[in-house]
């Protein structure tokens, strides 16, 4: 079994290490992820800039390539210029959820999105805590997870949105296939100025409206159930589209 390993927290992040380590007890693993945190490039690909690719041996056990691009490029890299035929890509562990349309963002759904492309089964899986992370049982529930799929497929056109509460594996409350909430975050931009006295802004914020539907993403980690939504990336809005045909969209003659 090949599979690929990518994430948006760039190759030096101990969520990606720690699922390599899971990941090898499978088959054989690759890595191809950014150089640096990318954390928020949604589904960036670069078309401007050339992209340069570095193999990067960390340890004896961890070893894998970093690329000068976004998540997505990763993807593409490792498919389609490195020559890697994955039977699954998995992007993670993330510091930090993805849940919510927080998903919109997030590098990591994007880089597992890529594997829609080339009709190869992925997932993305986040850990919900940005302070003393344990990515053991995220990395165990990643290998876990990897054998269903396998097992049983995905749907073309679908990947799953992983996300697991940062809380003892003892406290783990279960397993609870969801759907993407509306929770967003109230945007504020803290004005700050630089040594130089240069204005520049740092954008911060609160999750808010977390729906109380038991069903939803954010409400299942806060239940510290491991949360599973099954992601499409078809946006079309099919009940407005008889609405929107009745439009007059040329002038009345």
């Amino acid at each position: 079994m090949k599979i690929l390993l990518t994430n948006d927290d760039g190759i030096h992040a101990p969520g990606i290490a720690a699922l390599f380590t899971e990941m090898s007890k499978l088959g054989e693993v690759f890595v191809v992820a950014p150089d640096r945190e990318r954390s928020a490039s949604a589904h960036a690909i670069t078309l401007m800039t050339p992209l340069r690719v570095k193999h990067i041996e960390q340890n004896e056990h961890f070893a894998g390539y970093a690329i000068n691009g976004m998540p997505a490029d990763c993807v593409k890299v490792a498919y389609w210029a490195l020559g890697i035929r994955p039977d699954i890509i998995i992007s993670g562990i993330n510091l930090g959820s993805n849940s919510g349309i927080n998903l919109l963002y997030s590098g990591t759904v994007s880089a597992a999105a890529e594997g829609i492309f080339v009709n190869v089964p992925s997932f993305a899986i986040s850990l919900a805590t940005f302070t003393n992370p344990d990515f053991g049982p995220a990395a165990r529930f990643a290998r876990k997870l990897t054998s269903l799929i396998l097992q049983n497929g995905l749907p073309r056109g679908t990947i799953l949105n992983v996300n697991v509460p940062a809380v003892p594996e003892n406290e783990l409350t279960g397993v609870q296939v969801t759907q993407m909430g509306q929770a967003y975050y109230q945007e504020n931009y803290d004005k700050r100025d630089d040594p130089h006295n240069h204005t520049y802004y740092w954008l911060t914020g609160n999750k808010v409206d977390v729906e109380m539907d038991d069903t939803v993403d954010d409400r299942a980690l806060m239940n510290n159930k491991i949360s599973i939504t099954p992601i499409q990336f078809d946006l079309t809005n099919y009940s407005f589209m008889d609405q929107l045909n009745k439009w007059k969209f040329q002038n009345d003659k």
